[in-house]
């Protein structure tokens, strides 16, 4: 997992090798000044020396301070430098992966649960790499170090630490896997909570309504009381993994140096090596412990990790088209509107427990509106959906001017395709931001143009900062009817040969729908268009009707 984190950031790789390298450096001159202030300390109590003969000793240990503090220094900063690059990496690729596998797969997850992996899930990684992962790395390397340095100064007390080091890691291996499946439970029930508090918010009208918000804020109450029994849980395994770690580095040190103590007093060891001994003794079980410390931070991250290459790794909901890098068999005139039929099409989700369509076979002639009627469920979504490649057939074939659209990538087959579903999505930007989602080169004028043809000019105009209003989560700010003649206005700009229109005027008062149907008349004049509705006087402007499993009436 950590080499997956790093894998593909060769940034990342060396800022955090050289993290470790400043951190191993600082190690270093640490044993450096242990060793460097038992011969100040030899020469002035025991053998006389002046001031003068060791003020160039002393200027040493100074130089090494310094030299130790930047490389302290070092360590944080490139640490957290290649923390940030994998994180920004990782929200990128995150991000670029569900909006590559679409609405299919995500309709699948919590929502709540996905923004809390996006946001707090990677935000966690921060602290596993630059605390963690470094403390893991240190307590290979320091107390090789140090075990080494004190191997040439006193071989008898290595005896010491070469059985307290792996009884030091046995008792952090058997407390650390404790401490790794309660984080784990915890970062899933943060996970689910804020899903569950997602729902709540998206759903606070429902609640009102029926009277059931003083029953949910309990629920709320109780899960967060649940969710705070397991952070302690967590926080009281961390403390215990610390408390050990302490005692038996303690312990340990406390041992050498008795036997230091002992072999100095019958002249066995000279006081220079004694000292140095016992300085450096402390500082092999240092980097261990904290390791330990930071053992919680490294057990989260493992958590979050987990999580996030599950999705980066999750098999795609559907066959994805061979064809890369934009390449395809065939391209599609994009100022001609194409002829698309549908042969003994088949679809289910769910892995093929749900079936939505099965053996349906329908023509959507080039320039003529076709209206898809049928009752909820029958499977009119699906052929949307299947249209515009959020979904592939898992039996029979889509043919676009007789070849298959599976042979066209799926990039430049949406390109062709405007949509106007039942609820479009509106951003949290400008009114113009909005629109010029279409077409991001779109200048002022064009957005206006394709405003005005879709009736929304005026009631843009209308707002406090006209196309530059923002228009809130989900477009708050706008009514139904609003919302979706700006949808259609993203059509009018996008200007594609096919037109897919999802219940467009749904739910919509009389005023609404004369507007919207106005503007859909021109929108739809010369497209290919597949209407989807459930009204009659919709399906009226249709040159063909296609009723789910029924019949084609021209």
């Amino acid at each position: 997992m950590n080499r997956r984190l790093f894998a593909q950031h060769r940034a990342a790789r060396i800022q955090f090798q050289g993290a470790v390298g400043a951190g191993f450096a600082a190690i270093v001159l640490l044993a450096l000044q242990s060793i460097l202030l038992s011969v100040v300390v030899d020469g002035v109590f025991l053998r006389g020396a002046t001031l003068a003969a060791v003020t160039p000793l002393l200027l040493a240990l100074v130089a090494l301070l310094l030299l130790r503090g930047a490389a302290l220094w070092g360590q944080e900063v490139l640490a957290q430098a290649a923390a940030n690059t994998v994180k920004l990496a990782l929200r990128t690729r995150l991000l670029a992966r569900l909006a590559a596998r679409g609405p299919a797969f995500t309709s699948g997850e919590r929502t709540g649960e996905l923004v809390n992996t996006l946001s707090a899930g990677v935000e966690t990684l921060d602290d596993y790499i630059t605390q963690f992962l470094v403390a893991r790395n240190l307590a290979v390397l320091g107390p090789a170090f140090i075990f080494l340095a004190i191997l040439l100064l006193d071989p008898w007390t290595t005896l010491v630490l070469l059985v307290a080091g792996p009884f030091m890691l046995l008792l952090l291996a058997l407390i650390g896997g404790r401490a790794k499946e309660l984080t784990e439970r915890r970062f899933l029930e943060l996970s689910w909570m804020s899903a569950f508090f997602l729902d709540v918010l998206q759903g606070i009208a429902t609640l009102k309504l029926f009277g059931r918000s003083r029953e949910q804020a309990a629920n709320i109450e109780e899960i967060s009381r649940h969710y705070g029994k397991s952070t302690m849980e967590v926080l009281a395994t961390a403390f215990q993994t610390s408390l050990v770690m302490e005692w038996a580095a303690t312990a340990a040190t406390a041992f050498v140096a008795l036997e230091v103590s002992f072999r100095l007093i019958h002249g066995m060891l000279p006081f220079d090596r004694a000292l140095a001994v016992l300085l450096l003794t402390p500082e092999f079980f240092l980097p261990l412990r904290q390791m330990a410390i930071k053992y919680h931070a490294g057990a989260t991250g493992k958590a979050a990790a987990a999580r996030i290459f599950a999705l980066l790794d999750a098999p795609d909901p559907a066959p994805t088209s061979p064809f890369t890098n934009h390449q395809s068999p065939f391209a599609l005139p994009s100022s001609l509107p194409p002829a698309i039929a549908f042969r003994n099409v088949t679809h289910a989700y769910a892995g093929g427990d749900r079936p939505a369509l099965h053996d349906f076979s329908f023509t959507l002639p080039a320039g003529q509106i076709t209206a898809l009627i049928g009752p909820t469920g029958a499977g009119k979504s699906t052929v949307a959906s299947l249209l515009l490649r959020f979904i592939e057939p898992s039996g029979g074939a889509i043919l676009v001017d007789g070849a298959p659209l599976t042979g066209l990538d799926a990039a430049i087959w949406r390109r062709q395709v405007a949509w106007v579903p039942q609820h479009p999505h509106l951003f949290d930007d400008s009114v113009a931001a909005n629109i010029r989602l279409a077409r991001p080169t779109a200048d002022d004028a064009a957005v206006i143009a394709a405003a005005q043809a879709a009736n929304a000019h005026e009631f843009i105009l209308a707002l406090p900062d006209g196309y530059a209003t923002r228009l809130g989560e989900r477009g708050v700010r706008l009514s139904g009817g609003q919302r979706q003649r700006i949808a259609i206005a993203r059509a009018f700009l996008k200007d594609a040969p096919l037109l897919l229109l999802d219940e467009p005027t749904a739910q919509l008062d009389a005023a609404n729908i004369a507007a919207i149907q106005d503007a859909l008349a021109r929108l739809m004049a010369g497209r290919t268009v597949l209407l989807i509705t459930h009204q009659g006087e919709m399906a009226g402007l249709a040159q063909q009707v296609v009723e789910l499993g029924v019949r084609v009436r021209g």
